[in-house]
Order: C-alpha cells, then structure tokens, then sequence
C-alpha cells in the first residue's frame, strides 16, 4: 500500500506511526479512535450546558454558529501548535510525529464532539453509541460518507423518513442496519482517513516553523468540511431549543455539574 515511498524515511515515519509492516492500523491507534469516537453524552450536554449559560438567549441557530467557531478555532489551534514543535531543536522528527498521532486523536474527539452537539441541538439523542460512532465517521468522510449512509440506509427508511441522513442514521434506521452500517463505514473511515491523516503528520513534522503553517491550515480545511457535511446531514435547526434537551440542559445547571464556564 505505501510501497512507493519506502526510500523516503520521513514518510515511512509517518506511515509507521499509523500503520503495522502489512499496512493495517496498529491496535493502538485503533483504541484511540474507537475511544475518540465514543464521546458520552453527558459530556455533550455539558458543552452544551455551557454555552446556554453563557448565551442563555441564544437560539439553537445561534449556538450552533459559536459551536461551529470554537471547533474551527480549536482543531486549527490545536494543528498548529504540534506542527510548531518540529522547529523547537530539541524535538526531532520521530518525536513530532508521535506528537502529532496523539493530535490526531484530539481532532477525532473534538469533532464528535462538535457533531453530537450539533446533533443534539435538532432533539437527536446522542446516547446510542453506534449510531452517534457511524455519524461522526459519516461526517468525517464527507461526500462518500454520505453516499455510503444513502445507499445503506435509503432503501429500508421507507415513507416517512426524515429527509436528512444524519436523523435516519439516529432516528429511522432498525439497529441491525445500523450495525452492518457501521461496519462498513468503519472500514472505508480508517482506510481513508488514517491514509489521508499520514500525510498531514509528515507536514505537521516539517521544521523551521513550516509544520505550524501546514499543521493549522490542514485542521482548518478538515475541520471546514466537517462543518460543512454536518449542516447537509442534519438540515435545518428548530428556532427552539427541542424540549426533551432543555430540560437536560436545566438538570445540568441545577447540578453543577459543568465545572468549566
């Protein structure tokens, strides 16, 4: 699979952080993911429970749009910060891009959950962890991701589907399907998403301040396809915060629970 580039040590390098000697993700990176994707709910309701205390007036339109800045801001933050260790001199290169799968991680667990959140906020309950998994992978592939869930999903919906595929895969789909579906998607995720990913880490490991440059602009792209993808998946938001939410969000305020502001 990534033959071509044995005689390039930076590049196998890279692979090597992701990938075994027969090309299959290594079982660690697999755990990360599995771990990454695997946000609980109660922690999206938290975040969400943050922001409404912040901007208790905000529309879901409205806090959608801060949730889509703090994601950008942060997963580009986050990229250009491990792509500026690669110019710290003693931080080699072998060390950058171990760096860089663990950001690699972090950007997985910020986009779950960015998309749960999102997802929340159209009254989609996020507490089914095979659905939420194969959302946040469908999202993260964009355009083939939606095509795989259409033509998993499309045929069995039936009259009176929801019109968009991020409340099928959530709300219409038998769990069966779905778990033949998450299967399927995972394969094609990891496949394409860890490839994709090995490249980024060798321009992450660049030095003399380029990985910074390459680092933030490629979570930046990521994360704008991600936005993206997730409004076509879910359409758009009620003018109202959806009642069974609210309600959680109220719980979460009497709590205490949220110890971030």
């Amino acid at each position: 699979m990534f033959g071509r580039n044995k005689e390039n040590p930076a590049v196998k390098a890279a692979n090597g952080a992701l990938f075994d000697k027969d090309g299959h993700p290594k079982p660690a990176i697999l755990r990360g993911i599995e771990r990454a994707l695997n946000v609980q709910r109660p922690l999206i309701i938290s975040n969400l429970a943050r922001l409404r205390r912040r901007h208790p007036d905000a529309s879901p339109a409205e806090l959608a749009r801060r949730l889509e800045r703090d994601y950008l801001r942060a997963t580009t933050a986050a990229g250009a910060a491990v792509g500026a260790t690669a110019a710290v001199p003693a931080v080699g290169t072998v060390a950058s891009l171990g760096l860089s799968a663990a950001a690699t991680i972090g950007f997985l667990e910020a986009t779950a959950l960015y998309a749960e959140s999102i997802a929340e906020l159209h009254g989609i309950h996020t507490d089914d962890p095979e659905r939420s998994r194969a959302m946040v992978m469908a999202i993260l592939m964009g355009e083939e991701g939606t095509a795989l869930i259409r033509s998993i999903l499309g045929a069995s919906a039936g009259q009176g589907a929801p019109q968009y595929w991020g409340q099928m895969v959530n709300k219409a789909a038998p769990a069966s399907l779905v778990k033949t579906l998450t299967g399927t998607i995972q394969r094609r995720f990891l496949k394409k998403f860890l490839a994709r990913q090995g490249g980024f880490m060798l321009g992450r490991a660049l030095p003399f301040g380029a990985g910074a440059v390459i680092g933030g602009a490629g979570n930046h792209l990521m994360g704008k396809a991600v936005i993206s993808t997730t409004r076509e998946a879910f359409g758009p938001l009620p003018q109202t915060v959806p009642g069974e939410l609210a309600e959680a969000l109220e719980l979460t305020q009497q709590d205490g629970s949220p110890k971030n502001s």
